[in-house]
């Protein structure tokens, strides 16, 4: 039954970080004005009570690993360091004359690229060069993701001093012929020894990204990787299917063919096999692709209602406001969405005429912050109300034709009030979402924008 389910549904479609989503964001409506203006409205509304949150891409790696679709710039000249660093200090200094009044930051993550391809002293330059602007909120939380290899003792501690206690580290797989495919070549003893330094010198929260689908990759290897992952613990783990998208331009999707890839059959089998070990270990499912020990405050989070998901993936609490540094970053005002250059050289350019380094973004209307909230209802709690007169909308009805069939397959049940996801329907929550995607549905793309849903 599975089986014809993952037949039926495996399409492509958003993996709805955000809704609108990218593909779909209006162009021509929006402006760095609107932006600036959406931007403060929702600091005014927020800022004291909610705080704010920022992700800071650090774009650098020393190697492409071949199943990145993340923004990078391959060198191993570390003098980039510093021009980079001075120009997210201006970025943020530009954000900062915007407010009236300190932000004060609930959230901080630091993304790549490698962050720790940054020397300590870097990266202690520039959170110290963001917090003396800024306030901390009561319960903040600052993360980074680290390079197993290349994390160092000094990494963690200078990040540990300056308030971090959630660091993530990207195993993927630990067979070695899947790590030669990816170009990610690292033992089982770097990721326990960064996992235990971590954990030594204070860090409450370690977690793994583990990736099922990659090339060469057999069900044998997922159960060998989260065997050899229950040894470590993790408190939370991204245990998520790859993403296949070699046509964005920029990635190093392009280091093995597709005939190398498992077969959607088989991948949703290598999720299965991985899921039920997890369980087993003591791990909770959370939302989509992530379980967390119930120690963790993902899976906390969860439990209290307040999970939430954006360009950062699910996170433990929610901002009204994340302003996205560096290049290729998003930002979310809640009322709009806006995007920085993907070029270090057009966004060093853009920050030396002071003008915020953004070349595209969406300004939502009243029928997106609908949908929204709906979607992320769904991804964050697998249910959502039909009744609320602040959730209604007039195509209600035509979602609501669109999962009769999810109905009937046992993905979901409909009743007077709310629209639930089964257990059955969770690993096809992608599917659900996309019948609530107006844009989606009044424009099908002609050419495939998303990676395939299972």
């Amino acid at each position: 039954m599975m089986n014809s389910l993952v037949n039926k549904y495996n399409v492509a479609g958003p993996r709805y970080t955000s809704y609108p989503t990218v593909p779909y964001w209006n162009l021509e409506s929006f402006s760095l004005k609107k932006w600036q203006s959406s931007l403060i409205q929702s600091f005014n509304e927020s800022n004291v009570n909610e705080g704010i949150s920022l992700y800071v891409h650090l774009p650098f790696c020393e190697s492409l690993c071949a199943f990145c679709g993340c923004n990078n710039r391959i060198t191993k000249q570390h003098t980039v360091e510093e021009a980079y660093i001075n120009a997210l200090l201006k970025e943020w200094s530009l954000y900062r004359d915007l407010f009236n009044g300190r932000p004060i930051i609930k959230e901080l993550h630091l993304g790549g690229g490698t962050p720790t391809f940054f020397s300590p002293d870097s990266l202690n330059r520039l959170i110290t060069g963001i917090l003396r602007r800024a306030e901390l909120a009561e319960n903040y939380e600052f993360s980074f993701e680290g390079h197993p290899t290349n994390t160092t003792r000094e990494h963690l501690q200078v990040l540990y001093d300056l308030g971090f206690r959630r660091v993530s580290y990207g195993v993927q797989d630990y067979n070695e012929s899947v790590q030669k495919a990816i170009h990610r070549i690292q033992t089982f003893e770097n990721v326990k020894e960064a996992t235990e330094l971590a954990r030594e010198i204070g860090y409450t929260s370690v977690g793994h990204d583990i990736i099922f689908g990659l090339p060469f990759q057999t069900k044998k290897h997922i159960k060998e990787t989260i065997l050899k992952t229950k040894e470590l613990l993790p408190d939370r783990l991204a245990f998520y299917s790859y993403a296949h998208v070699p046509w964005q331009k920029g990635n190093g999707q392009r280091g093995f063919n597709e005939a190398d890839l498992p077969s959607a059959k088989l991948k949703r089998k290598q999720y299965e096999i991985g899921k039920k070990v997890l369980e087993e270990v003591g791990y909770v499912e959370v939302g989509m692709d992530h379980f967390a020990l119930p120690t963790d405050t993902l899976y906390q989070s969860m439990v209290e209602g307040n999970l939430h998901r954006n360009f950062m993936g699910y996170t433990a609490s929610k901002t009204q406001a994340m302003i996205g540094l560096g290049v290729s970053t998003i930002s979310d005002s809640w009322y709009g969405f806006s995007q920085n250059v993907k070029g270090v050289e057009a966004y060093y350019h853009l920050l030396n005429q002071n003008i915020l380094p953004i070349y595209r973004g969406h300004i939502l209307n009243e029928e997106d912050l609908i949908i929204r909230k709906h979607i992320l209802n769904l991804m964050c709690r697998f249910k959502t109300s039909r009744l609320k007169n602040e959730l209604y909308f007039k195509e209600l009805p035509e979602v609501l034709d669109r999962l009769n069939e999810m109905q009937k397959d046992g993905l979901l049940n409909i009743s007077s009030n709310t629209i639930e996801v089964t257990k059955k329907g969770q690993p096809f929550i992608r599917n659900i979402c996309m019948a609530f995607d107006l844009l989606l549905q009044r424009n099908q793309p002609k050419t495939q924008l998303f990676s395939m849903t299972i």
